[in-house]
């Protein structure tokens, strides 16, 4: 067992990383949960609202002589002020930068038009109630934006690494591989490694979601940010810290909302149009019926065209639609589900096929030796035969039999090569030895009992000098909630749930049958796997996604329509390659998804339909002289409002 040491601190230069905030703005990479008093944000509001309340009580009921005039204009420019300021910069920044048609621009031109024909209060409304409402969608973005804050915690800020004796406490991004790092109790792994300490316990919550406390021994892998429970550990670094298995999951969920959902984008180019359009209908309301009306009053019309633009202002799309989304990963984010991008939120509502791969996704991969059947040799020889060989191989099903050895050969291992989807064939002790399954023994000519194909569990056949030797029989368990994932998935209408399995297709068909999974093939190499994916995407109806968790699986997930990877042990390419991310492991997480997915959608179109349904009714009102500047603020900043509060109740939601 390590002995905890004193350390010696290295100070490094660190660097402030400024982040500016604009309206709109939910990229993860600038987020910052800002721990201050936050009463200086509602104070303009506040102070406009007073203001305001009060002017138009006396306006209500004791107008007088003295708010006639200038002192009314300038109680209301007072109320105006806190929160027509702020929109006007940003207004005239936006046209100092060539975008003239922008939502700033529109609120501000209504607002100052409104003043101009002596309507004070509802410009006042206008800026007032847009600024209440800013306030409600940043108080949900700052919502959303924890519950994916959550998990940057748990980066590591240092690492106590071996150096000349000595243990020096220095930032993870200074330690190489190969170096030894100490790892007190309570304190969180800051890199990749394996343990040299004898053994250690850990939790492992922040990678795989779960709680139940993992005990590691010595020469296991330790992962970043799994925290050391009990005893100070010692771990050799085996990957940098930006390689680190933590890391990618951190750039995941940094990286999310790069990737904007085609609905997302739709809004945006709408609004980008449809902005200008808005701009110059208003301005012809204002004008052109000088042409045609007979008693044509400029202020009357002018009237109509500053509550066209208040109606038409495409801030309820342009904020909601975003909001949902993000509202969307962080709701997934919480029940340890990373999608890279709200794309894939869309994409997943239209899966109705999902192909699952066998081992590590819908069993646990993690194998136990059950019997050990010789022919030629002892029995305990046959072992250490298949150990040497298997030794060098870090297929799940060599570990297990490594594992059962329990010690290290004293022959010498010799020219092993790793045949895909057969097995492996070197020289053990100056014998010329073969491990893995039927097709390895057929390829090279070796006689051995058929029946051993009729064995349900996994058998791995072993000849010695090209002579059929025996077999080591193998079992995996089947994940506790493998069978509920599949029967979640039929009930929510997925039409078609598929195994694809590199095992004998005995065992993939009594698995299968135990899930209720509707098709199966065994005895499948990667490329068989990528066969039979393409062949279920050729029907045009057909929206596939794939899980699995192994290097074997990158291909058949890049190629999948949604590629989901179990992330919290899985290999790092299919964590890479993959769009969703299920930090848990459990196959019940893939409905889970696809539930986030949907209600993520009918959010999002909910909102559209609100915006759209609500501003044309109005905005129909608008042109006949009927609406006036209230109706004009709830079509505008009412249904925004609302459109955020709709937003948000997905994260209020238990999936």
């Amino acid at each position: 067992m390590a002995k905890e040491q004193n350390t010696v601190e290295i100070k490094e230069e660190s660097h402030a990383c400024g982040c500016c905030s604009s309206s709109g703005n939910t990229s993860p990479e600038n987020i910052t949960i800002d721990k201050k008093p936050v009463w200086h944000k509602y104070l303009p509001s506040i102070i406009s609202f007073t203001l305001f309340a009060v002017g138009l009580i006396i306006d209500i009921f004791f107008k007088n002589n003295i708010f006639n005039g200038y002192v009314r204009l300038v109680w209301y420019i007072l109320a105006y002020i806190p929160v027509g300021y702020p929109i006007l910069k940003d207004a005239f920044k936006a046209i100092a930068k060539g975008d003239f048609f922008n939502m700033f621009t529109l609120m501000s031109i209504a607002t100052l038009g409104a003043f101009a024909i002596g309507e004070y209060a509802e410009a006042v409304a206008v800026m007032l109630f847009y600024s209440v409402g800013e306030l409600f969608q940043d108080a949900a973005v700052t919502k959303a934006r924890r519950n994916i804050k959550s998990l940057l915690s748990v980066r590591p800020d240092t690492a106590t690494v071996l150096r000349n004796g000595q243990y020096y406490t220095v930032s993870p991004e200074k330690v190489n591989v190969g170096e030894t790092i100490q790892v007190k109790a309570g304190e969180k792994v800051s890199l990749d490694g394996k343990l040299i300490s004898l053994v250690g316990s850990f939790n492992t919550s922040a990678l795989t979601g779960e709680s139940v406390p993992k005990t590691i021994r010595e020469n296991e892998q330790v992962l970043a940010g799994m925290v050391n429970l009990d005893k100070v550990v010692d771990v050799e670094v085996e990957k940098t810290y930006s390689e680190s298995a933590l890391s990618k999951i951190l750039e995941m969920v940094e990286n999310a909302t790069s990737r904007k959902a085609k609905t997302e984008l739709l809004i945006r180019r709408f609004a980008r149009v449809y902005t200008p359009i808005i701009f110059f209908l208003s301005l012809g309301v204002a004008l052109l019926p000088y042409f045609f009306v007979a008693d044509y009053v400029f202020a009357e019309w002018l009237y109509r065209a500053l509550v066209i633009l208040v109606i038409s202002c495409p801030c309820a799309l342009v904020v909601s639609v975003p909001l949902g989304y993000f509202g969307g990963i962080g709701a997934a984010s919480r029940n340890g589900i990373l999608f890279k991008g709200a794309n894939y939120l869309d994409m997943m509502t239209k899966v109705n096929t999902v192909v699952m791969d066998k081992t590590g996704t819908l069993t646990e991969g993690v194998f136990k030796v059950k019997e050990i059947v010789s022919l030629l040799l002892e029995g305990e020889n046959l072992v250490e035969y298949v150990a040497a060989l298997e030794s060098r191989s870090n297929h799940p099903i060599a570990k297990a039999i490594v594992e059962y050895y329990g010690k290290e050969s004293c022959c010498s291992i010799e020219n092993v090569e790793e045949i895909a989807g057969q097995g492996l064939r070197g020289f053990v002790g100056g014998r010329k030895v073969m491990v893995g399954n039927s097709k390895l023994l057929d390829s090279n000519n070796i006689s051995y009992d058929h029946s051993v194909n009729s064995i349900v569990e996994t058998a791995v056949l072993v000849s010695v000098d090209d002579k059929y030797a025996g077999y080591i029989t193998i079992a995996d368990e089947i994940k506790q909630d493998s069978l509920v994932a599949i029967d979640q998935m039929h009930a929510l209408g997925i039409r078609k749930t598929v195994m694809l399995s590199g095992d004998k297709s005995t065992i993939a068909a009594k698995i299968a049958q135990q899930l209720h999974i509707d098709e199966y093939y065994g005895e499948l190499l990667p490329q068989d796997k990528v066969a039979h994916l393409e062949r279920l995407k050729s029907v045009p109806s057909n929206v596939v996604a794939f899980v699995g968790d192994g290097i074997n699986d990158a291909p058949v997930l890049a190629l999948s329509d949604v590629g989901i990877a179990m992330g919290g042990m899985g290999s790092d390419a299919a964590i890479e390659v993959a769009d969703v991310v299920i930090q848990t492991d459990q196959p019940s997480k893939i409905s889970t998804a696809i539930r986030i997915a949907r209600s993520t959608h009918s959010i999002v179109i909910q909102n559209i339909t609100l915006a759209i349904g609500v501003k044309t009714s109005i905005l129909i009102m608008g042109f006949a002289g009927i609406a006036t500047m209230w109706e004009a603020v709830f079509a505008d900043v009412g249904v925004t409002l609302l459109a955020v509060l709709n937003a948000v109740r997905i994260l209020k939601k238990k999936f």
